[in-house]
């Protein structure tokens, strides 16, 4: 499993469109969204924004690991897994730990920005234990990128990948404060993976603890994804 883990982490690494699409455009959305306007709790939201604006990132790179299983489809190569002495818990697992390591560039490159262009300062431990969270809790996006790509064609994986992305980042306050939402609005925000996920960063940069609702919202959508991952994967292995 480890090899076939590091395998695909090289074939995501060397996609020109993850490069650009899940490290390059969240960096410079972060480097936009808090370089316009300013006022007296500017320099507060470039930080949060920062947060926002990896989660994000995470968000990309996490789904992106679902486009790659669906283009595997096509090219045969989910056909040549079923010969293999791993389950479909293990080439999932092993997929989904693609995720967790393809997620960390985007991570660090809106990091980077933050401490380099737009002055953010914190502790060494406030950076290392914000950049831990985030990529701990971008796990259910790779398990609903995965389900999405087990279960879809190529073209249709994309879409909706990218549909998810974007509802969800809306959703849950990646991109502007979810104090700016209307009441419903803002308690609907507060079940999503999403709002949930930004909130393991904002958690340590706000000098405050991990609440227990972040954590159990997110172990929720988790299982939820994963098993819809898990028999996407089983659906795909019958049919291909």
């Amino acid at each position: 499993m480890f090899a076939y883990l590091g395998l695909e982490v090289r074939r995501t690494l060397r996609d020109t469109g993850f490069v650009i699409g899940g490290i390059a455009l969240p960096v410079l959305m972060y480097l936009l969204f808090t370089n316009i306007g300013g006022g007296s709790d500017h320099e507060r939201w470039k930080t949060t924004s920062m947060i926002g604006m990896a989660a994000y990132g995470a968000v990309i790179a996490a789904l992106n690991t679902g486009t790659g299983v669906a283009e595997d489809k096509t090219t045969g190569w989910l056909r040549q897994l079923r010969v293999t002495p791993m389950t479909p818990r293990e080439v999932v697992t092993g997929r989904a730990l693609t995720g967790a390591v393809t997620v960390l560039p985007a991570i660090v490159a809106v990091f980077a920005a933050g401490g380099l262009v737009n002055g953010v300062r914190m502790a060494a431990w406030q950076w290392a234990a914000a950049a831990v969270l985030l990529w701990l809790g971008s796990l259910p996006f790779t398990m609903l990128g995965l389900g999405n790509g087990y279960r879809l064609t190529a073209q249709t994986t994309g879409v909706v990948n990218t549909a998810c992305n974007l509802g969800l980042a809306v959703l849950g306050g990646l991109w502007f404060p979810v104090d700016l939402f209307p009441g419903w609005l803002r308690t609907l925000s507060d079940y999503t993976p999403t709002h949930r996920f930004a909130e393991l960063g904002t958690s340590v940069t706000d000098g405050g603890g991990i609440a227990f609702g972040t954590v159990a919202v997110l172990i929720a959508w988790l299982l939820a994804f994963g098993s819809y991952a898990v028999t996407s994967y089983r659906r795909a292995a019958r049919t291909v």
